[in-house]
């Protein structure tokens, strides 16, 4: 049923069924339940090629194909593919993941930061601030919302058990990169923002209304403390080796 409102976006069909659904090329796959959906640029397809893990099939969008992999590690199968960076992007591939079979999914990528934080420190967003627009199609309109509970306790673990340090962060997810205005800044650190991204609200949501378990592991990259000097570092570059190694440990416990 939709709930209609003056603004579009705030519209919200809480009906499952769409026109297009992800499945509707009804394509022969079958994926496993667990899935690393990863923000790692071409760090997957490298990953995957050296461990020698099956070419599975293709998620083809309007302008880039996205290869999707199957590997087994630690006796566990699972499904590796690289996440387009967007909500709106991010979203369509992991619904259509999620459609074909993968239920558990652990995500990694870089964010900016808000206060003051090294470069390649590992961090897990607890809360997502919805400044974005896909995750307003999968569930109702909220400012925040909440990283399931059973991702995160699989994430605390393997973190813990590696000995690696972190931090629990809320986030804000916004599509706006050149949007990110002094005052906005500020706003979001006023009401308990660290970092920045693009996805995670959008695809917390996506699992939500498709009953899946979904997480996110992220790191740092550029900073945005000093609003009149922003400072890109080197994206994280040096931790996403790591990031990718911590998400398949992860993906066996959830």
């Amino acid at each position: 049923m939709i709930h209609k409102h003056e603004i579009p976006i705030l519209e919200f069909d809480d009906n499952p069924r769409a026109v297009i659904m992800p499945t509707h090329e009804d394509l022969d796959l079958n994926l496993p339940a667990r899935c690393v959906y990863a923000f790692l640029e071409e760090e997957i397809e490298r990953y995957a090629n050296a461990v020698g893990s099956e070419k599975v099939g293709e998620f083809v969008s309007a302008t880039k194909t996205y290869p999707v992999y199957v590997m087994t590690y630690n006796g566990e199968e699972i499904c590796l593919a690289q996440a387009p960076v967007g909500s709106a992007a991010a979203a369509q591939f992991l619904d259509w993941l999620i459609g074909y079979g993968v239920k558990q999914i652990i995500s990694t990528g870089t964010c900016g930061v808000l206060v003051d934080m090294p470069e390649n420190i590992f961090l897990i967003p607890t809360r997502a601030l919805r400044d974005e627009g896909a995750s307003y199609h999968y569930v109702a309109p909220s400012r925040y919302i909440d990283m399931n509970t059973q991702a995160l306790g699989a994430i605390e673990r393997t973190l813990k058990q590696k000995k690696i340090p972190y931090e629990e962060v809320m986030t804000w997810s916004t599509d706006g990169f050149y949007r990110e205005t002094p005052d906005k800044v500020a706003y979001r650190i006023e009401e308990g923002c660290s970092v920045v991204e693009m996805e995670s609200a959008a695809l917390a949501a996506v699992a939500k209304l498709r009953g899946a378990i979904w997480g996110l592991l992220l790191f740092t990259a550029d900073s945005l403390v000093d609003i009149d000097n922003y400072d890109q570092r080197n994206w994280g570059a040096e931790a996403f080796d790591k990031a990718l190694e911590l998400c398949l440990d992860i993906a066996v416990q959830m």
